[in-house]
């Protein structure tokens, strides 16, 4: 069944356009983007992590495999992004998980100075006229959350991620939200609800992103007791 807005509500105003939805890794991005695919009927843009070779082999030597694993997701996401700006953007809504304005987070997080002043030569190139998100919505989770959650789905090679690499992450996340001024942005506090779930809480943001405006907004529940 298809998920829906609580009857009662004002009459349902149209989505944005190209929603991309952003955040560290554990914190529920894609699972978020498919309901809100079926919520909305529109396409979805993956970033597909299982088709990264290097993946897995990153999280057991970063430093090693690094550069390979950023450029084999620069080259996926900017694709992607080139199809999505060919493409007729007023004919159906689109939602992301991931930002790639935010690539360059990652990197400068993982790389050496002279593996990213390489990264960014290539990201530079391949970003040019990259489609806007309409909305940015940013999921974020203390670092003990994400590694709750990174255990409890099982991806084998996610298990060797350590809490201190997920606060890093979550330091460099903040930065760059907190100076990010390109598209609307709704920041919404994951720590203690389940938007995947749970039906209150899910709805609680469908409403929040129907009425989405210009500038940064916050979405900071209490969770609901369902």
């Amino acid at each position: 069944m298809r998920d829906h807005i609580r009857p009662g509500q004002p009459a349902i105003r149209k989505p944005p356009g190209f929603i991309a939805v952003e955040g560290p890794v554990g914190v529920g991005k894609t699972s978020l983007v498919r309901r809100l695919a079926d919520t909305f009927h529109c396409e979805m843009l993956l970033e597909l992590p299982e088709e990264n070779p290097f993946l897995a082999r990153f999280y057991h030597d970063p430093q090693r495999n690094a550069l390979a694993t950023q450029l084999f997701f620069l080259f996926q996401r900017a694709r992607q992004m080139q199809e999505l700006r060919q493409s007729d953007l007023f004919e159906t809504v689109r939602v992301a998980d991931f930002l790639i304005d935010k690539d360059a987070l990652f990197a400068r997080q993982n790389l050496d100075d002279d593996e990213f002043a390489l990264y960014q030569q290539v990201y530079q190139h391949l970003t040019i006229d990259a489609p806007q998100p309409d909305l940015v919505i940013y999921l974020q989770a203390p670092a003990g959350v994400l590694l709750q959650r990174i255990q409890k789905r099982g991806i084998p090679a996610e298990q060797q991620i350590q809490r201190d690499y997920l606060e890093k992450l979550n330091e460099a996340y903040t930065h760059f939200f907190h100076y990010y001024d390109r598209s609307p942005l709704l920041i919404v506090n994951c720590a203690e609800i389940d938007l995947v779930s749970n039906d209150e809480d899910y709805q609680q943001l469908v409403e929040h992103i129907l009425t989405s405006t210009s500038g940064t907004h916050y979405f900071n529940p209490h969770p609901s007791l369902l």
